[in-house]
């Protein structure tokens, strides 16, 4: 009877919850501009996965596994239902990558109070995934830099990268994850905010958390302009917008969505030193460690700027560095 209380109790406040929060986390798309997107990956073909997995998702709920670094301890830990927890270590209770990762446990809690009160009948098949969410746990790091648009030979490097880049293979999205991270090395005068978020899930949701994490990025977007997923290019002709950049006070965007089978470690974004460290780390995961990738970037249309105010709207995150 506790249990069913319990899981009752639960049901009822997930729903509201995740509504109120989508509510204040999303972006205003009045404020969107047109982007740029490269990036591909895939979830099914792990060499290191167990064949349990059967190249396919759970997705009926969410896992979470513990986070590490910044003060957190390492590795899994049991609970009460036996099930493992996932803390994001920068950004933990804003944002919406933090908002995500509380989804992943609040699905975990969910399955977990399902399984309590199955009995028997599906012992075995909870008891299967909950091995699978152990047996996987996947980095998810998401780096935000704020630019000024004076970096327009950024935009340029990305757009030539989106052109030319091969994006049906590991192999080469570790090219455009090292080319990307670089791009922005190459650019620390022009460095003015960024933000740096790292989490651990289990494999079964890593694909449906890194899939929202790039949904919400995508979503800041008016329109993709230079396109490169997968191996799928696709090229708009960027409309010219009168006027000039302020070079002083308007920005350019850049986001790195990164999903790794390994442990990643991150420097965080507090300052340009921090930055400059978690962009090299980033530059330096394997094509054997590297599942998925998102390189988003916006504006990118002639002419096109984004305000402070816009950017900092968009990006509520990002900290002044």
């Amino acid at each position: 009877m506790g249990a069913r209380l319990l899981r009752r109790v639960v049901s009822l406040l997930t729903l509201p919850v995740l509504i109120a929060g989508l509510m204040i986390t999303l972006p205003q798309p009045a404020l969107a501009a047109s982007g740029g997107r490269i990036g591909g990956g895939s979830f099914r073909s792990s060499p290191s996965m167990p064949r349990s997995y059967g190249g396919g998702m759970n997705r009926g709920g969410y896992g979470g596994g513990v986070g590490y670094g910044g003060g957190y301890r390492g590795g899994y830990g049991g609970g009460g239902f036996g099930f493992p927890f996932i803390v994001p270590i920068f950004g933990f209770g804003g944002g919406l990558f933090g908002f995500l990762i509380m989804i992943a446990v609040a699905g975990m809690v969910m399955n977990a109070l399902r399984g309590a009160g199955g009995g028997a009948g599906d012992a075995t098949g909870s008891g299967d995934r909950l091995g699978a969410a152990v047996d996987g746990p996947v980095s998810i790091v998401q780096v935000q830099v704020g630019l000024l648009a004076s970096a327009r030979a950024l935009q340029s490097d990305l757009r030539r990268l989106a052109s030319d880049a091969d994006t049906s293979n590991s192999a080469g999205l570790q090219r455009v994850l090292q080319q990307a991270s670089l791009a922005l090395l190459r650019n620390p005068d022009l460095w003015v905010y960024a933000a740096a978020e790292l989490g651990q899930v289990p494999f079964v949701s890593a694909e449906t958390t890194f899939n929202r994490l790039s949904l919400q990025e995508r979503s800041k977007l008016q329109r993709e302009l230079t396109v490169n997923v997968a191996g799928q290019r696709h090229a708009d002709p960027a409309p010219v917008l009168a006027g000039a950049s302020d070079a002083a006070s308007d920005f350019i965007a850049v986001t790195l969505l990164v999903a790794s089978r390994r442990r990643l470690t991150l420097a965080g974004a507090d300052t340009a030193d921090s930055l400059r460290q978690s962009l090299q780390q980033l530059g330096a995961v394997g094509a054997e460690d590297l599942l998925a990738l998102e390189v988003i970037w916006q504006p990118e249309g002639a002419g096109e700027v984004l305000s402070s105010e816009e950017l900092i709207t968009a990006y509520p995150d990002l900290q002044h560095l």
